[in-house]
């Protein structure tokens, strides 16, 4: 089904919001985390996030209930972006600075490359991206180079936290690309609501086997940044996020991941005095390059494919 594309302000204004609020995001997860066991924190955002706003869909007269097969890929998706992704970035925060961990996560783009290759059949990827791919590796080594030669027991625990944010970056590029296929032609206020709320749901399900509601301790702080994560993370990042995916090219929507680690290690450094050593700013240099090579790639071997409708009727 063809839908009319929004007006060009408003996608100006979406990529301004996830510019904005989600490179603030990293320094208020790690707040968060200071008292609040991770899975809890995210559960205690996502429900309150996603059960008010499918409130408001019902009071706005949006379409709240769809068919069950609608419901599981929403959940799929929303666990893949806000469990798989979220809740392994809060864990990571609890040890890694909140400026590197926006750095490794800058890796998304190489993640949405191979997968939209593989999944929306479009095999060839020119020089220009395999080049980013590897940029893009090389640039991780440089971020990581002081865990690895790190000996003490908090430097070991900082690389294993560090290392795991890739494969966040991977679950979130899943579920973004599985976003493109699965949930075309839906309202997406709607359908961001439902993912919203089960990924609270699975991330509470965790906290519980976790134990955590016996582990936390609630501070005007930590409240202070579940608040903030929810108006600017959830119910403006996530929505304009989606919105995005639904009406802009993934190459051009995936730019945020070399716009958020920029404005998360200037308020890291600001706010909590993170630190910008020579490791952190050659990184940032070699992983910001990696990603423009990447998308500026998938811009010229991708526009057939994301112009045409084989996304759309692939739902």
């Amino acid at each position: 089904m063809t839908t009319a594309a929004p007006s060009r302000w408003k996608v100006i204004l979406a990529f301004g919001l996830v510019y904005l609020f989600w490179g603030s995001t990293y320094l208020a997860i790690a707040i968060a985390v200071e008292r609040i066991p991770p899975a809890l924190m995210c559960a205690t955002r996502f429900l309150i996030a996603g059960i008010l706003m499918l409130f408001y869909c019902g009071l706005s007269g949006r379409q709240v209930w769809f068919s069950v097969r609608q419901l599981w890929n929403m959940a799929v998706v929303g666990t893949l972006l806000l469990m798989g992704g979220n809740l392994t970035l809060s864990y990571a925060e609890k040890v890694v600075p909140s400026g590197l961990s926006a750095l490794l996560i800058a890796s998304t783009p190489l993640w949405f490359l191979i997968l939209e290759t593989w999944m929306l059949e479009e095999h060839h990827i020119a020089p220009r991206g395999l080049a980013g791919l590897g940029l893009g590796i090389i640039g991780m080594a440089v971020l990581l180079w002081p865990k690895l030669m790190a000996t003490g027991t908090l430097g070991r625990r900082e690389l294993w936290a560090a290392l795991s944010l890739p494969l966040c970056s991977f679950s979130w590029a899943l579920g973004s690309v599985l976003s493109k296929i699965w949930l075309v032609g839906e309202d997406p206020f709607s359908s961001t609501a439902w993912q919203i709320t089960f990924a609270g749901i699975s991330n509470l399900l965790f906290a519980l086997l976790a134990g955590d509601p016996s582990r936390v301790t609630w501070t005007a702080r930590g409240l202070g940044a579940v608040l903030y994560l929810v108006v600017g993370g959830s119910w403006i990042g996530y929505t304009s996020y989606i919105f995005l995916l639904r009406n802009a090219p993934s190459s051009k929507v995936s730019t945020y991941a070399y716009v958020n680690p920029l404005v998360a290690v200037f308020l890291g450094w600001l706010l909590r005095s993170e630190q910008l050593d020579r490791y952190i700013l050659a990184g940032t240099a070699i992983i910001v390059a990696s990603v423009i090579l990447v998308t500026s790639a998938k811009i010229k071997t991708k526009t057939v494919a994301e112009e045409m409708p084989a996304v759309e009727t692939a739902g």
